[in-house]
Parts: C-alpha cells; sequence; structure tokens
C-alpha cells in the first residue's frame, strides 16, 4: 500500500513544522512525517523549511542570527518553533516514520548527533540536499536515506552505489509508469513530493508509487483507503503538469545566464543552452506523465498525430531577445486533442506572470480569473447617433517579425494605423504579444505567420478570456490551417484590425 507522508506535519490544519501540526498528522493516522530542520545561530537544531522568519512569524530576520533563546520567545506553547529533539520527544511512541528533511548540508551532523542522542525508539529517515544525505551516510551505516532525484530518467546502480538508499524521493512531475518499475528493478522504493490535486494523486496511487508527500493529509489518505477512487481527469491533470512546468521554466530562465548561441536556419534564428535544457526536461515530464501522446517542439521537432493528443512547446519564445540581453522572453506549452487547444500555459519569466487556459475553463493570471471589459466591448458595438467611437484610436496594437523581417503587409498596416493614431509595438515574443491582449496589454495583436509552438497556447487564453481570435480570413479559429492569426480584446476591434490587415497584404 502506498505510505502517506505528511508535508511539515499535517500543513494544512496547523502551522508547518509546529508540534500541533505534528501531533495532527500522527492523530490522523500518517505513515510518515516530513519536517524540514535548520541550525539556530548557536548551533541548535529546530524545525524551519525556510531561511528567515519572514513567512511564518513576520519577523524580517534569518534564522542563523538568532539565538535559540531569541527563537523561543516566538509563539507559545505546541505553536511555535520546536527543537528537534521536542519532536523526537512527542513521537517517541508514536507510529509513523519521521522523514527528516534538509535543504543544505549545515545542519546535518548536528541533526544526526540529537537523533543518535536521543535514544529514542523513533524510526528515523533522511531526505533533502543531496551533500547532507552524504554527510549522513559517512555518520551512519545504517541510516535510512530518501535520495533527491529530479530527472525524468530513473538512476542506474551506479548513481545509487554511494548512498545507497532506500527510496528515491522525486518532484511528482517526473515520476511514470517506466519510471517507477525502472527504480523498483533496483530493489528502491519511490517517492514523489508535493502532490496537492486529486487528479494526480489518483494517478500515482495508479502507477504503483510506494509514497506520496502532500499538505493535504487528509485527501491522499482519504484516496489511498477507498484505492485511489477519484476518476483520473486527463485534463485537469495536463493543465496541472503544464502550470507546474511553466513555474519550473521560470525559475530555471531567471537562475540561469546564457553561455553559449548558436544559430540554426540563418545568423538571425537563434539557440541558446537554456532553450535546449528546458525542452529537454519538458519532454521528459510529459513523457512520463502521458506516454500515449505526441510531442513537438521548436528545438528538437516532432509530429502530431491525428488520432493523439498532442503537446506542443515553445521552450523560449523570443531567444533573439535573449541571447542579445533583452528581458522579454517566454514559456509556450499547449495541449491539443482532435485538433484543438484544450490546455494552455505562458509564463513571463522575467515578470514572473504565468497566464493559463482550459477550453471552457476560463483563462487565469497568477490565481486570478481573466475576463476582458465586457462592457468596454458593448459600449463600442452599441448603436449611437453620429459615427461610431474609433477603438483603434490612440490604442496600441502589438505584432512580431515572421522570423527576423517584416511579413507582407506589414509596412502597409503600420501606415494604416498611424493615420488612426493607433501605435503598434514589436516587442520580440509572439507568444507574450498575443497572451498579451488577455491581461490588457493593447487591443489586438495581429501574427503574420502562425506557429503552433508560440501562438497555441496563447490564443486559446486570448479566447477563454473572453476575446476574439481570427484566421487570415476573416474566421474563428485557434488553430489556423495556415497564414497569420488575429487576436484582439473584442469584436469590433477585431472586425476593423482584420480589414486593416487584409487591405494592408492586398497592397
Amino acid at each position: 500500500m502506498t505510505a502517506i507522508v505528511a508535508h511539515r506535519g499535517d500543513s494544512s490544519v496547523h502551522r508547518e513544522n509546529t508540534l500541533e501540526a505534528i501531533r495532527s498528522a500522527i492523530a490522523a493516522g500518517a505513515d510518515t512525517i516530513e519536517i524540514d530542520v535548520r541550525l539556530t545561530g548557536d548551533g541548535e537544531v529546530v524545525l524551519l523549511h525556510d531561511a528567515t522568519l519572514q513567512r511564518l512569524w513576520g519577523v524580517d530576520e534569518h534564522l542563523a542570527n538568532l539565538t535559540l533563546a531569541e527563537v523561543e520567545k516566538l509563539g507559545g506553547g505546541e505553536l511555535r518553533i520546536p527543537l528537534l529533539r521536542d519532536v523526537l520527544n512527542l513521537m517517541h511512541d508514536a507510529a509513523p516514520l519521521l522523514l527528516i528533511d534538509m535543504d543544505s548540508p549545515e545542519p546535518a551532523a548536528a541533526a544526526h548527533r540529537v537523533v543518535a542522542a536521543s535514544g529514542s525508539s523513533v524510526r528515523v529517515a533522511w531526505c533533502g540536499h543531496i551533500e547532507a544525505m552524504r554527510v549522513i551516510r559517512r555518520r551512519d551505516a545504517a541510516a535510512e536515506i530518501w535520495m533527491p532525484w529530479a530527472e525524468a530518467s530513473a538512476p542506474n546502480a551506479l548513481d545509487l552505489a554511494e548512498l545507497r538508499p532506500a527510496v528515491v524521493n522525486l518532484p511528482h512531475v517526473f515520476v511514470g509508469r517506466e519510471l517507477v518499475a525502472a527504480i523498483h528493478s533496483l530493489g528502491v522504493r519511490v517517492s514523489c513530493w508535493t502532490v496537492d490535486d486529486a487528479e494526480q494523486m489518483a494517478w500515482l496511487l495508479a502507477i504503483g508509487v510506494d509514497s506520496i508527500t502532500s499538505n493535504r493529509l487528509a485527501l491522499a489518505m482519504c484516496l489511498r483507503d477507498n484505492d485511489g477512487a477519484a476518476t483520473v481527469q486527463m485534463i485537469p491533470r495536463a493543465r496541472l503538469i503544464a502550470r507546474e512546468l511553466a513555474s519550473w521554466a521560470v525559475e530555471y530562465v531567471r537562475k540561469h545566464h546564457v553561455t553559449s548561441v548558436s544559430t540554426k536556419a540563418n545568423p538571425a534564428d537563434h539557440v541558446t543552452e537554456i532553450d535546449l535544457a528546458i525542452e529537454r526536461v519538458v519532454r521528459g515530464v510529459i513523457g512520463a506523465q502521458f506516454a500515449d501522446h505526441c510531442f513537438v517542439g521548436e528545438e528538437f521537432g516532432g509530429e502530431a498525430q491525428a488520432d493523439r493528443p498532442c503537446w506542443y512547446l515553445d521552450p523560449v519564445d523570443g531567444t533573439a531577445n535573449l541571447a542579445n540581453g533583452m528581458p522579454w522572453t517566454s514559456f509556450s506549452l499547449a495541449l491539443v486533442i482532435n485538433g484543438a487547444p484544450v490546455v494552455g500555459v505562458v509564463a513571463d519569466p522575467w515578470r514572473g506572470v504565468i497566464v493559463e487556459a482550459e477550453a471552457g475553463g476560463g483563462a487565469w493570471s497568477n490565481g486570478i480569473r481573466l475576463c476582458l471589459d465586457k462592457a468596454d466591448a458593448e459600449a463600442v458595438s452599441a448603436p449611437a447617433i453620429g459615427p461610431a467611437p474609433d477603438p483603434l484610436r490612440g490604442a496600441m496594437v502589438s505584432t512580431e517579425l515572421a522570423a527576423h523581417a517584416a511579413w507582407p503587409g506589414m509596412i502597409p498596416m503600420l501606415e494604416a494605423l498611424s493615420q488612426r493614431y493607433c501605435t503598434m509595438r514589436i516587442m520580440g515574443s509572439g507568444t507574450l504579444t498575443v497572451a498579451g491582449i488577455a491581461l490588457g496589454h493593447g487591443v489586438g495583436a495581429v501574427i503574420g505567420r502562425f506557429g503552433p509552438v508560440d501562438h497555441l497556447a496563447a490564443v486559446l487564453i486570448v479566447r477563454e478570456a473572453g476575446g476574439v481570435v481570427l484566421d487570415e480570413n476573416g474566421d474563428d479559429t485557434l488553430f489556423p490551417a495556415s497564414g497569420g492569426v488575429l487576436a484582439a480584446a473584442n469584436r469590433q476591434t477585431a472586425e476593423q484590425l482584420h480589414t486593416l490587415w487584409r487591405e494592408a497584404v492586398a497592397r
């Protein structure tokens, strides 16, 4: 049976990493209780995940700068930052395994000394930073180690030789059937973290992972005890995975600097090691999570098949910007079923914005539903005495080059817009240009050449936010067979832009 790991105790009910949260997790029947440990300035091992006290305690101070006496002034009773030895005392006759997590090697030796000196009967395992695990293994040949792993391909026997782990512990997005089977073939268990979505929990239970770490302890135990009774719905789960990949890509782009730039079709067609690294990871995750799906990516290609769901990825849209030090790029990932996008996620790494949409489920940005202003749309289309207001006057319309060159009709369209006092902008990322309409960044966007890896996620987001998407023939479509695509905040703007576009192309 899959074990359920209470992440930082029963953290959806009580403040994380407190005695109260741990006591609640024991009472709820958790199989394992995971805690995070750090060192105070005077070397005491306490429970805290963050390096600072700001998020949980409202104190803008690093734990490493405080003594235990200063830390103990926060909270009171069981609602305080406890010592590791307090947890060992609390759990001395409890059934759950205690999983001690460290995100750096610094507390490892001290934490191991506390456990060894306690004489406690508590079963203890260790997880977290790879260097911390090395410290534990050097100190204790019999320690139970949960080795960190963050790849969609399984480790081999050589990877396991140094730490001799009992468990391989992975972010849940990397876990698929083949990986579970491969790790099991090495005689090692598989654990995944941190899973709070019911569909993803049910899927992981179905493929036979050995433990699941969750903040939603009651939900995870209910699903486990009812044989994963939740129906695994593919589209909501796909949206979850796409969102988590977008979040990961945001962090990856922000943490890694471009060190090499090469070209593909021409000197203006750039690719960096960041493009390649992101696509490799996303391909691996999608392959693990949705083994029967097709995949088409900007860097490594692929082929869609009409009878199979297909993912379209641009790991870095706007690579010319990235290669030239301009912080205006995006990540785009879309899932297409039966020729129509059903999930789309766009991320702007530089502003930390993630926009997502599900067909029929609306568009959202960082948890806020997007809704283009229907009142404005109705106002510009309502009958009026005299000339109707011009929706383009004083507004902004965006476009993008076709690769490194103007698309046919682009210059005449710029001139036509200027005559109506409408500004045209070229920012360098077609994905952000189109998706920006859903965020209120301009009234419309015209793309001279539609590309599914670049634009599918963005056009779905605009449509689900209440906007209008047209192909070059003026038809409502999210997947043009050829030509360009137009996105606008409302119908009247879309129709006027389309007229200007076709007139410009004809000139």
